[in-house]
Formats: C-alpha cells, sequence, structure tokens
C-alpha cells in the first residue's frame, strides 16, 4: 500500500520531579536537604530512511509518546533520564506543523536527524535551594511538560525523471522494459493507482550512469483541479530534473489527436504550478510496433516546430529503448552538473 499523506501527534516525555528530602542518618548531624532533581524527559526525533518508502505505518499508527523522566531521590540521586522516540520517515518527506501551516523540515538526504518534540526539563530537588542563611529548604520544582503537537507529513519521491501522459500510453511498460521495476500492467485505464519508482543503469561498470524513473498514474483534463487520479499524485514530479512525456500514436487510444494530447498534458502540468511546465522534457512517441503514420508524422512535425527532442519507441518490441535511454543518462548528467554548479555558486562567498 503506498501512503503518501499522513498526520500525527507526538508528545515528549515530561520531566520529572525534584525531590524534597533531608539526610537523617547516625552520626551525621547535620546532614542537611538531599533531594536529587528530576531526570529529563524523552525527545521525539524524526530521521530519515532509504529503507521506508511510504507513510504507511504512520496512518495506522498516529500517536507516538516518548518516556517521562524519573523523579529524583533522597542521597542527592537525580532520576534518570526518559527513552527517546525516533520515528523513521522515506527521504522526500516534508514535515509540517497542522496548526500553523509552517514547514518544520524537508527530508531531503538520508539519516538526517531533528528533534520535532523536546522532552521536559526535570524539576529542581531541595538540595539545589540551599545557601548559607537558608540551610533548610523545603523547596522543590516539578518537571516542565513535555512538548506535545500534530504533525502533517507529506511524501514527495526523490526521482531523476518523471514519466507523465494520459492513462495508457504505455508508461508503466516503458518502465519494466528499462529498468527492473515490475509495476502492474493491462490495457485498460489507470492501471497504476499509485507512483512506481525504478534504477536504470546505462553503460559499463566503468563509465556507468545510475538514475531514478518515476512512473506516475496517468493525468486527464482537469487533473490539477483533482479530476482523475489528479493533485494526488502531480507532486511527486515536483522534485525530478527532467519530464518524458509519452503520446500514443497508435489507434488504441482513442483520441484522433495527438497535438491536443501534447498540449492537455501541458496545460496541467502548467496549472498545477510548482514550474513542473518549465523543466526539461522529452517527447516519446510510444506504441509505434501498431502506429497511426498520420499521428506520427503530426506529432514529428509539432516536436519540430517546439524543438522539443522526440523518440519513437515500441516497448513491445524494443524498437528505440536503448536509444531513449541513452538520451535520458546524457540529459541526466547535465542536469545534475548544472544543479552542483548553481549549488556552488550559490555557497561560495560573494565580493564585497
Amino acid at each position: 500500500m503506498f501512503i503518501d499523506e499522513a498526520t500525527i501527534r507526538v508528545k515528549a516525555g515530561d520531566g520529572g520531579n525534584g525531590c524534597l528530602a533531608f539526610r537523617r542518618e547516625k552520626f551525621v548531624p547535620r546532614g542537611g536537604p538531599s533531594g536529587g532533581d528530576g531526570g529529563k524527559g524523552g525527545d521525539v526525533i524524526m530521521e530519515s530512511s532509504e529503507r521506508h518508502n511510504t507513510l504507511v505505518h504512520f496512518r495506522f499508527n498516529p500517536e507516538y509518546k516518548a518516556q517521562r523522566g524519573r523523579h529524583g531521590e533522597g542521597s542527592n540521586k537525580t532520576g534518570r533520564e526518559g527513552v527517546d522516540v525516533t520515528l523513521k520517515v522515506p527521504v522526500g518527506t516534508i514535515v509540517y506543523d497542522e496548526e500553523t501551516g509552517a514547514k518544520i523540515w524537508d527530508f531531503s538526504r538520508p539519516d538526517e536527524r531533528i528533534v520535532i518534540a523536546h522532552g521536559g526539563r526535570g524539576g529542581r530537588g531541595n538540595a539545589r535551594f540551599a545557601t548559607s542563611t537558608h540551610q533548610a529548604p523545603r523547596e522543590h520544582e516539578d518537571g516542565r511538560p513535555g512538548e506535545e503537537r500534530v504533525f502533517r507529513l507529506e511524501l514527495k519521491l526523490l526521482a531523476d525523471v518523471g514519466l507523465v501522459g494520459f492513462p495508457n500510453v504505455g508508461k508503466s511498460t516503458l518502465i519494466s522494459r528499462i529498468s527492473a521495476a515490475r509495476p502492474k500492467i493491462a490495457d485498460y485505464p489507470f492501471t497504476t493507482l499509485q507512483p512506481n519508482l525504478g534504477v536504470v543503469a546505462v553503460g559499463d561498470q566503468r563509465d556507468e550512469v545510475s538514475f531514478v524513473v518515476a512512473d506516475i498514474p496517468g493525468l486527464i483534463e482537469g487533473a490539477h483541479e483533482g479530476a482523475g487520479l489528479g493533485t494526488q499524485f502531480l507532486r511527486h514530479i515536483e522534485r525530478t530534473r527532467l519530464l518524458v512525456h509519452l503520446v500514443d500514436v497508435s489507434d488504441a487510444s482513442g483520441r484522433p489527436d495527438v497535438v491536443q494530447d501534447v498540449e492537455v498534458i501541458l496545460g496541467e502540468l502548467d496549472s498545477f504550478g510548482a514550474h513542473l511546465a518549465e523543466k526539461p522534457m522529452l517527447v516519446v512517441a510510444s506504441k509505434i510496433d501498431a502506429a497511426n503514420k498520420d499521428k506520427l508524422a503530426k506529432l514529428k512535425q509539432y516536436c519540430k516546430k517546439k524543438k522539443l527532442p522526440l523518440f519513437p519507441i515500441s516497448a513491445v518490441t524494443g524498437e528505440g529503448i536503448e536509444k531513449l535511454k541513452f538520451a535520458l543518462a546524457e540529459n541526466v548528467q547535465e542536469l545534475r552538473k548544472q544543479n552542483l554548479e548553481q549549488a556552488i555558486s550559490a555557497e561560495s562567498p560573494r565580493p564585497e
């Protein structure tokens, strides 16, 4: 089950209370105050992990509570600290404060850790209040309560390449041919009900290039407003570097105008926002083993006019697949290089 949204409630541990105690032992006539401090409450920690790829474990267990600190004891014994709770989330998870809507953290790399709820401080025992003029204090403090917060988690997949297009244009078949992913494939619309990720490797071991491809459910007109599976999955291509737009050039789709198909999808990407329409794009003419020659010629003319690279393929026969893989690897390498240069220039100090 693929779950990409969840709401959780977390409660950090309360601090232990400080102790009120006096040392009364034989041969110790001036024992004085000996109440120890309470222990600190446990924190709630969130950590990104590559072992997780969905938020399903939060959907069925939405509440988490850290251990409270133990109370202080006599003989100046400090209470034990509460045990922390660590929540594992997939890389690509964004944490929002449910009450304010503010973004708390964006887990973009594995093994990132943040404290999302701090445990309460332990209270001071009466030994802490002793002074030269106040030698038998009876004051002591209760532990502070731990933070209690509600968060909304949203998962956006991290992939280099995103496959987009109308339902049943061959996206799942393509990702099954170029990677080890095995999505459900059938001859009816909306076969894909959840995003699929596949790792593609191109070249030999010495100069191998690998990248991740995301296959999202098919889009239809009005997707940016929620039609079909709509905005539920459009956000999963926000982080991709490159889009691959599949267009069915056979007669099986029942849609006569391939140019209109392209423009509808481009319009949906533009309407959704998040700069999706500005991402680099390759156009793939799928199912050329059963192509309508007029459709293919019209698509070639349109792509030439718009200066969009076009790759005719057949995922059934394998025609054009290798050429497409090498083109994807080349584009991904170039985009990675550009992003690295931009990051370096952004971090470099500006001359005064």
